[in-house]
């Protein structure tokens, strides 16, 4: 967007008639936000500045920032991601890092205004402000950015600024009738379906540090050789050379918390491994804890967990009531496993391209967070009357 003027590229601003009223801001009519309200908003026209990041036109003054985004729902690039937010993708230039993420320089910007508007052909809806919730940088460099707005939008609304996606072909439940049967085929079966492969070429064979290792392990580091994401995003299974025993060289430790705080490990034996071994959990310092499921069963928890954490899309609500996740829960099939994570026990449904994870400290509150592979796999939890923290569909 080159400047703020009509005469120099700036979309009009139109009243949607489906309502700004719901989400709390007045429609500026569109005479005042195209010729004169842009000005107004960022202040004198003579200082703003004009930048685009990710396909968004963002236009920068002393009085306040507007961000005008696409029509449309691609995650590559900047636009309206839910009701509740919107999404600039870098990398962003200098000024526009400094003004959305704060600089010693200009202290005061982080409380000037942000406005966003919305590109529809040759006009535009303005959504209202938001405030900067996330931001990633690189190198100094904005990457990515995650506004809330002030007032979440209607549904209506957006579904006329984020139109919704068709449904594509999600990753199917063939895997689930395997679970308790050959859970070696559930794995691989769940894994291929919700990763994508790629090209990457296997790096020639070496000496493993560690001959025997279970067989489900051995699976899981050939799958992702061509889907390193199988690996975990939050939680990991190391990678093979990484493997080590615990502080007391009993423990062969395969898994950790991303912060370190607990792991999971198998018992070190010189005489080989079991088929399908018991799994420890452990803090450092306390006692092991044995998993519930054995490795067989373990490795397909955590993928499934590990899947909701690498989703793009994501359905969070506020802690539920049991009555609250069995209507979450009843249009999903139950993964028929036993509860999974000592410190919190954890369940786990499924729908096509959906996993949801439901653990519970004490039985009476519950945790519940869902992914999705794709927005439209968000659709059974749409309607739900539930609090939601954040709800990507």
């Amino acid at each position: 967007m080159a400047a703020a003027g009509r005469h120099q590229g700036c979309p009009e601003v139109v009243e949607d008639d489906a309502g700004m009223t719901d989400q709390g801001s007045a429609a500026i009519p569109a005479p005042v936000f195209d010729e004169e309200h842009v000005p107004a908003l960022v202040g004198d026209s003579v200082s703003a500045g004009s930048f685009e990041v990710g396909g968004a036109g963002i236009v920068m003054g002393r009085a306040g920032t507007v961000i005008i985004v696409e029509a449309g729902d691609s995650p590559a690039r900047s636009g309206v991601w839910s009701a509740e937010a919107v999404r600039l993708i870098g990398p962003a230039p200098v000024p526009v890092t400094e003004r959305l993420m704060g600089s010693p320089r200009a202290a005061d910007e982080g409380s000037l205004p942000i406005h966003v508007a919305v590109r529809l052909g040759g006009e535009a809806l303005y959504l209202g402000t938001a405030k900067v919730s996330r931001a990633g940088t690189s190198d100094g460099v904005l990457t990515d950015c995650e506004l809330r707005f002030e007032a979440p939008l209607s549904r209506q609304l957006l579904n006329r600024v984020r139109p919704p996606l068709p449904a594509v072909d999600l990753p199917g439940l063939e895997w689930l009738s395997n679970v308790n049967g050959d859970r070696a085929a559930a794995l691989e079966q769940f894994i291929t379906g919700w990763y994508p492969g790629t090209d990457t070429t296997e790096p020639p064979a070496t000496s493993a540090p560690w001959s025997c290792l279970p067989a489900g392990l051995r699976q899981l580091y050939r799958l992702a050789k061509q889907r390193p994401g199988a690996l975990g995003a939050q939680n990991s299974i190391l990678a093979e050379p990484d493997l080590h025993t615990d502080h007391l060289g009993e423990m062969l430790v395969f898994a950790v918390e991303n912060q370190g705080g607990f792991f999971w490990s198998l018992l070190w034996t010189l005489d080989g491994p079991e088929a399908d071994p018991t799994v420890w959990f452990r803090e450092f310092d306390e006692e092991p804890i044995a998993e519930q499921e054995p490795l067989s069963g373990f490795l397909i928890q955590f993928s499934l967990f590990e899947a909701v954490m690498s989703a793009e899309y994501w359905a969070l609500p506020r802690r539920l009531t049991a009555a609250q996740v069995a209507r979450l829960t009843e249009a999903l099939h139950l993964v028929p496993l036993r509860p999974f994570w000592p410190w919190v026990p954890t369940r786990f449904y499924v729908a096509p391209g959906l996993v949801v994870h439901v653990g519970s400290e004490d039985g009476e509150g519950f945790d519940v967070r869902a992914g999705a592979s794709h927005r439209s796999a968000l659709a059974p939890l749409a309607g739900l009357s539930v609090d939601w923290i954040r709800f990507d569909g």
